[in-house]
């Protein structure tokens, strides 16, 4: 896999939110395969104890890589009282840009590099919070396509549930990327690859410059 060199050339030792989804998991897999599980730790920073944690937990287990449980729902609590008034967008950015001050905050502690784990559908169309999830220091998925990565979980071994669930960046209760998105995965990618037309598509590339480029200097 052109993926565990890549991983070998950017960092000698990781940090890696583990949300329970495909996305973390593969990462996280590639991370240990490439490194050595004792070069990983993965941090899994939920809000709830539901299903997605529990699952993030058993694949730290299964992978056999040190993990660290942070509970952020006392942290945004803070942030929550003090930012208002506030919507369900920036409330939402928010939790992303926590944790990811979290993975910072022990990849300086630690010596370490972050991992990060956002996919190239992702990337493309800007679905990621900027100086969020899509802050770190390599990306080793970020050229494969959200429909394109199964494969590759199924390779790793990740278990069929994590693989199965429906994508979601657990930023409110309920939310899956789909829903929030409106359009398919499949639909989105196939207009990425130019297998289709989409304006949605095109329209949220072109929104999505100012992510993907170093802030401009005068």
């Amino acid at each position: 896999m052109r993926e565990l060199a890549f991983i070998r050339r950017q960092a000698k030792a990781v940090v890696v939110g583990l949300s329970g989804g495909m996305d973390s998991a593969v990462v996280a897999a590639l991370c240990a395969r490439a490194l050595g599980k004792n070069k990983v730790l993965a941090l899994i920073m939920p809000e709830r104890r539901d299903s997605h944690y529990r699952d993030a937990l058993a694949l730290a287990k299964q992978l056999g890589i040190d993990y660290k449980v942070i509970d952020i729902k006392p942290i945004v609590r803070e942030f929550d009282k003090k930012c208002k008034p506030s919507d369900r967008t920036a409330r939402a950015n928010l939790r992303a840009r926590t944790r990811m001050t979290l993975l910072y905050y022990y990849s300086n502690l630690l010596n370490r590099r972050v991992a990060g784990t956002g996919n190239r559908s992702e990337k493309e169309i800007g679905y990621f919070t900027k100086w969020g999830d899509g802050a770190a220091d390599f990306f080793p998925i970020g050229h494969i396509y959200k429909t394109d990565l199964p494969k590759l979980a199924r390779k790793l071994n990740i278990p069929k549930k994590i693989i199965r669930k429906k994508p979601s960046a657990g930023l409110w209760r309920g939310q899956t990327d789909e829903k929030e998105l409106g359009l398919s995965y499949e639909k989105i990618d196939a207009a990425l690859k130019g297998k289709k037309k989409s304006a949605k598509v095109t329209r949220w590339k072109k929104e999505a410059r100012h992510k993907k480029r170093m802030p401009p200097i005068l």
